[in-house]
């Protein structure tokens, strides 16, 4: 983003992906009114997170803490939204806890624990999604839950993180396995939307609507399988 055109070229891809998105919801009957872009700039600079500011992009999604916190520090005055993304590591929880506006990535029983502790100390209360893995692959992040016989064993576990008086559950978020083809990914859109179901007959006092998926390659298809939070890093700021 450093060229000098490089303002005009975000730009043009927020249009692009405003106009992508707009059409994905129209072909799936909703309103793009009812779905967050998140940016994703790890390890992207915070000129480029200033320059998405400048052009409209409020929302801001980060996966390493202490880049995160750099960029929060010093871009303080442009009123930024920060979104946790990646995974927690065990000892970051008062940090985000404080800085950041959500939290995409919580995915065990021990970070829900003291996240909750922590903002209880901040006096907040903390929106988060809860993180599945839906694929199975060894590099995802979350409670298991490839195989449906899986759920009813992260129902003790969930039992608890629906208690924590300081945690707002704003839905369910998953990462698809990375795939040239978007339609590769819808299956695993559906399978969270359906484990969504299969929670909110479990707890129907709860909030269980919000599906924080999708992302550069297959935001589209998220969308047509009822993602409402999008978090879309290579196709806005190029990739890194």
């Amino acid at each position: 983003m450093s060229e000098p055109n490089g303002d005009k070229i975000l730009r043009e891809r927020i249009e692009q992906i405003q106009e992508r998105i707009d059409k994905a919801a129209r072909r799936s009957g909703r309103k793009s009114s009812e779905i967050e872009l998140i940016a994703v700039t790890k390890e992207k600079s915070a000129a480029v997170v200033k320059s998405l500011s400048e052009n409209g992009i409020k929302k801001i999604g980060e996966s390493y803490l202490s880049e995160a916190l750099f960029k929060i520090n010093i871009l303080a005055e442009y009123k930024l939204e920060w979104h946790m993304i990646g995974n927690i590591q065990h000892g970051k929880e008062t940090q985000i806890a404080l800085n950041f506006a959500e939290v995409h990535s919580v995915g065990r029983l021990q970070i829900a624990e003291t996240l909750d502790k922590k903002a209880k100390q901040f006096n907040r209360i903390l929106p988060v999604y809860l993180e599945f893995n839906v694929s199975g692959e060894d590099t995802k992040h979350g409670w298991n839950a490839w195989k449906e016989s899986q759920w009813e064993q992260t129902l003790p576990a969930l039992d608890q993180v629906m208690g924590f008086s300081s945690l707002e559950i704003k839905g369910l978020m998953t990462m698809a396995p990375y795939s040239v083809n978007p339609e590769d990914a819808r299956p695993y859109f559906k399978k969270l939307r359906k484990l969504g179901d299969y929670l909110s007959r479990n707890y129907p006092g709860a909030n269980l609507n919000g599906f924080s998926m999708g992302m550069s390659g297959d935001f589209e298809t998220a969308i047509e399988e009822g993602a409402t939070a999008l978090r879309i890093g290579s196709a806005l700021v190029g990739p890194r």
